[in-house]
């Protein structure tokens, strides 16, 4: 991530999206008055103001974006500007029905939302281009400009006639030709042999189950479309402001954006977090993404979007109890987050999300979520100086690629019940609880500079993955990898064996004879163990069976292979097992956790020269810390054991003198 510029050096961004439109101008100074109250230091504009813009064709109405600009830079907050293309006015799909979606039977899907556009439609592009290159022009030198915000979230799909017309655009710059497009696919299969490129459509509504080729690439094909959706507006606005750093906000694992092409895109990465607050596990799932968009951002990142309270799209919206929004911003800020942001500013009082929360809610200033809200911009203002721009270190990275997710959704697969994210929340889970800092990685990065390299589970992984593993283990690296992983190349055809004959070897892994998805209810027992979700019956070669399983159809065939400093587990172990399996590993290749001893529930981060004691547990703590340490949020020396109440955060430095 870039520097956003030096005004902001030695500031930890805090605000959110604010949108004023929908007020009257006699409220904006009052909410400036009360964002200064609260330290918030920057906001984003514009993101859903599109038809305020440009009311009509060809229109602009700027006046009113002009004194908020002003607004801001006199009251010493920065802007995060977005072009606010997410969201075409009524009159764009009223005028132009081409650039309105359809699902994939052929549907229309209408305005009076949001993002009702087709990422491949000429007219989309050329009208939000337009509305671009003028609000560049215009506030390119503002200077209240912070950050250029592209779009929002990012979600369309699209199975239209345009769609398909750029599809095979597409797949023409991907396979050459429409015989190694019939190759790639496996088109024999069912007499689906296209003869002519204008055969082939997107992967709409069909009889039976689709060609899962086409429809893998129809997923990396529509992230590519959006893609370029993002740097035709991206180039704009570098073109009228070089220095000026720019972002899209991710949404967390959404399935159709491969976060990784699109991060090597941008300035900054940023992304929306939205844990459940009854999830018990919320704190690790807020983990596991700051640690999966610092990897993509490769150091600092953007906390775009989080919940100040209760959302309005569960199906039922529960409110954060008090301390768990500071716990789980500063969590963010200890994973690697150089900006705290909300969506949004003001909570509405009309339209789809008025019963989502905002930083100040329709409780106002005196309500709980506001008072709250001072508070993390007061302990946000303290850390400032000592985090913005530093690093998380980690010895160990979990292998993420959307190529073998999409995969891996394919129909007709051995059990609908395997849900790849789910698998990754249980491997990042069993580091997370164990105290262990991870990095997330692709399949084909540079990995030598980890220790330990883990694999919940990569279903498709091409050649050039497959070569890296392998040697990054004869480099002296550790292989920790999970079940049905190397199953299929690129194009999604089974490699021979059922595993690749590399990993086979790497693992001492002779023959695959079966695989064995469980039900619901259903477990395996294990030495040691017991295994969920799914087994194998494998024979090895040279292989070492660590664990077996014990009972059924499978007693005496290996569970947990080791061959060196490969290892292999053909089923997912339950939470505890799988903990202590990853860290007896991992303390094997002297990857320590960055506290031993802390109970559970207990999270501790190191970020630069600050350790984050974060309080995730049901009551309050006492943490005895060895050395002479300052606390940094209440600026006091700590003396005896740290005391964390519940949701509780500390904050220590060490202090050498």
């Amino acid at each position: 991530m870039s520097a956003l510029n030096d005004s902001t050096r030695g500031r930890v961004l805090f605000g959110g999206d604010y949108n004023p439109e929908q007020w009257p101008e006699e409220v904006w100074s009052e909410d400036v008055r009360l964002m200064r109250a609260a330290g918030v230091n920057s906001v984003t504009l514009g993101v859903f103001s599109w038809a305020r813009i440009e009311p009509r064709p060809g229109a602009r109405d700027f006046g009113w974006l002009d004194r908020l600009m002003d607004l801001m830079e006199q009251a010493g907050i920065g802007v995060l500007l977005a072009t606010p293309t997410a969201s075409p006015p009524p009159w764009m799909g009223a005028r132009h029905p081409e650039t309105l979606p359809r699902d994939e039977d052929g549907r229309t899907v209408w305005w009076g939302s949001r993002q009702q556009f087709c990422a491949s439609s000429p007219v989309y592009r050329e009208f939000a281009a337009a509305l671009t290159e003028d609000l560049a022009r215009r506030y390119g030198g503002h200077p209240a400009l912070r950050m250029w915000h592209i779009n929002n979230e990012y979600c369309t799909h699209c199975w239209c006639d345009e769609t398909a017309r750029h599809f095979r655009r597409w797949l023409r710059a991907r396979h050459g030709s429409v015989d190694a497009l019939n190759e790639a696919w496996g088109t024999a299969f069912w007499s689906q042999r296209y003869d002519d490129w204008e055969e082939i459509i997107p992967p709409r509504r069909a009889q039976y189950m689709k060609n899962p080729g086409q429809v893998l690439d129809f997923r990396r094909f529509t992230s590519d479309a959006l893609l370029e959706c993002f740097t035709a507006e991206r180039d704009i606005v570098l073109r009228h402001t070089p220095g000026t750093p720019v972002t899209s906000n991710f949404m967390p694992l959404w399935t159709g954006q491969d976060a990784w092409r699109w991060a090597e895109e941008e300035d900054v990465v940023s992304v929306d977090i939205y844990p459940d607050p009854k999830d018990p596990l919320g704190g690790q799932y807020n983990a596991m993404l700051g640690d999966m968009t610092r990897s993509q951002a490769r150091g600092p990142w953007v906390l775009m979007e989080q919940a100040a309270g209760p959302v309005n799209w569960r199906g039922v919206n529960h409110p954060k109890p008090p301390g768990l929004n500071r716990l789980w911003s500063l969590q963010s800020v200890a994973r690697g987050a150089d900006a705290v942001c909300y969506f949004q500013w003001r909570q509405s009082r009309q339209g789809a999300e008025k019963f989502h929360s905002g930083m100040l809610t329709h409780a106002g200033e005196q309500g709980r979520t506001f008072q709250e809200i001072k508070r993390i911009g007061a302990d946000l203002t303290r850390l400032g100086p000592y985090v913005t721009g530093t690093r998380v270190e980690s010895g160990i990275a979990v292998l993420h690629d959307w190529d073998s997710w999409w995969a891996d959704q394919q129909e007709g697969r051995p059990s609908a019940r395997l849900d790849y994210t789910e698998v990754v929340r249980a491997w990042h889970r069993a580091l997370w609880e164990s105290n262990l800092s991870a990095a997330f990685a692709r399949p084909d990065h540079e990995l030598s500079g980890y220790r330990l390299v883990v694999v919940p589970h990569l279903y498709l992984l091409g050649d050039a993955a497959i070569d890296n593993l392998v040697g990054y283990v004869h480099g002296g690296g550790t292989l920790v990898c999970g079940f049905l992983t190397g199953i299929a190349d690129e194009d999604d055809r089974v490699r021979p064996g059922g595993m690749d004959p590399r990993l086979r070897e790497l693992f001492g892994i002779g023959t695959v004879h079966e695989w064995w998805p469980l039900d619901a209810e259903e477990s395996v027992e294990c030495d040691g163990f017991r295994g969920t979700l799914w087994s194998e019956e494998l024979e090895l070669s040279t292989g070492e069976a660590v664990a077996s399983y014990r009972g059924g159809e499978l007693a005496g065939f290996p569970a947990v292979v080791r061959a060196g400093r490969a290892w292999y587990v053909s089923t997912l172990p339950e939470p505890e097992a799988l903990r202590g399996l990853l860290a007896r590993i991992a303390d094997g290749v002297g990857v320590t956790p960055t506290l031993e001893g802390l109970p559970a529930g207990v999270e501790a981060v190191r970020r630069g020269e600050l350790l984050f004691l974060l309080n995730h547990g049901a009551k309050a703590v006492a943490l005895p810390v060895a050395g002479n340490h300052h606390e940094v949020l209440t600026d006091r020396p700590v003396d005896g054991p740290v005391e964390l109440e519940r949701h509780g955060v500390a904050v220590l430095r060490e202090v050498t003198s």
